[in-house]
């Protein structure tokens, strides 16, 4: 099929690889078909993407049988852009329906196949109205529903080689903004001001779109890294940190970087120091076969603190800003070739502040490589 250049972000020949890569570990879980009512899943089997997800109003299902293409049983809304993909069995209803919003098409599409594997573990959500979901599988009494969250997971986990490429490209259109920061951010500069001259300058270099930006000032510190900004301005020895999640063709980058204002303290300093060495001790280890875990370890060790507020240190990286796996205690997933994570050290520095660093890396058959510009040594000062 000749796809309708800049609607569709991939040669066929890449779905096809991911549909046969999932066929293959179906069979080895003895799945008959997976079900999906989620974004990621929809977009990564079939290249369907677009905003009209961001409406909860009508519900959207993908089918991949064990054997064959995908069925994508849709709204009618979608069809058109449905019909550029490299999927070919395509039903639609006109939706929202008072009645029937689907569920008897996607009810037929199910009834040969006995075993259902749907995403139902960490990291995943039903979306569809879960009456409907009870109603199907009063439907379908002849068929089970199964986790297939693992096998969904460890396919989406390693990354082709175009996918690496646009992660890459997204990294390095947020590197540049971040580097712009001297020329961007002012002191006496409203915090409100600054996330937006920072999306703009994010967009002007390349990116298709900000839908992540979050981030903290303050003295030394700060509070949080999830509040949306205030009104408050910079002032002479505030910590700034920024943190996006920039998208390229629906892929995401993640990092963030500090920048203190006017001069720093010495206890800032001290803090943006060990950060960057527990990025680089990650960085040194992250080899194919390490676990997560041992990865995490790795982090606290040199942060050398036994609290850890944040949770995690890290996380997987692609169409969707954070993915399994994550850098965790309890996550002994090993590391494989091809894996994108995001190392992200954070520490308290006392007085109710942290300070958090975060770069995106590409695991390797050796030793692993920076999709980010790393951050400078020490800590950045701004001093306008």
């Amino acid at each position: 099929m000749q796809l309708e250049p800049g609607i569709i972000d991939f040669e066929t020949a890449e779905f096809e690889n991911r549909l046969l890569k999932a066929q293959a570990a179906m069979r080895t879980a003895k799945i008959d078909a997976l079900f999906f009512t989620s974004e990621a899943e929809m977009r990564y089997f079939t290249g369907f993407r677009t905003l009209f997800w961001q409406s909860p109003t009508r519900p959207w299902y993908l089918i991949i049988p064990l054997n064959g293409k995908p069925i994508a049983v849709i709204p009618e809304i979608g069809a058109a852009l449905m019909q550029n993909t490299w999927v070919e069995d395509i039903r639609t209803w006109s939706s929202p329906h008072a009645q029937d919003d689907g569920l008897s098409l996607i009810c037929d599409g199910l009834k040969s196949f006995g075993t259902i594997g749907m995403l139902m573990g960490r990291e995943s959500a039903l979306r569809m109205p879960i009456n409907d979901f009870g109603m199907l599988k009063n439907m379908l009494p002849h068929s089970e529903f199964v986790d297939a969250t693992p096998l969904v997971q460890k396919l989406r986990m390693v990354k082709s080689t175009a996918e690496i490429e646009l992660i890459q490209q997204i990294c390095g259109i947020a590197s540049s903004s971040f580097e712009n920061a001297a020329t961007l951010f002012h002191i006496g500069m409203p915090l409100e001001d600054v996330f937006r001259a920072f999306k703009i300058d994010l967009l002007r270099n390349g990116a298709d779109d900000v839908p992540y930006l979050v981030g903290g000032a303050g003295t030394g510190g700060y509070a949080d890294v999830i509040s949306p900004p205030s009104q408050a301005p910079l002032k002479e020895g505030d910590i700034l940190m920024l943190d996006t999640g920039a998208t390229l063709k629906g892929y995401f980058c993640d990092f963030d970087r500090n920048y203190a204002f006017g001069h720093a303290s010495d206890t800032a300093k001290h803090a943006y120091e060990i950060l960057i060495s527990a990025t680089r001790a990650a960085f040194d280890a992250a080899r194919p076969g390490l676990r997560c875990s041992d990865l995490y370890q790795i982090i606290k060790n040199t942060i050398q603190q036994e609290s850890n507020d944040v949770g995690r240190f890290g996380h997987g990286l692609g169409m969707q800003l954070t993915e399994a796996p994550s850098l965790i205690h309890f996550d002994d997933t090993l590391l494989a070739e091809n894996m994108v994570i995001t190392l992200e050290p954070s520490m308290s520095v006392g007085e109710g502040r942290i300070m958090v660093h975060e770069e995106n890396i590409l695991i390797q058959d050796g030793p692993p490589r920076y999709l980010s510009r790393p951050a400078p040594e020490c800590l950045p000062i701004i001093s306008g």
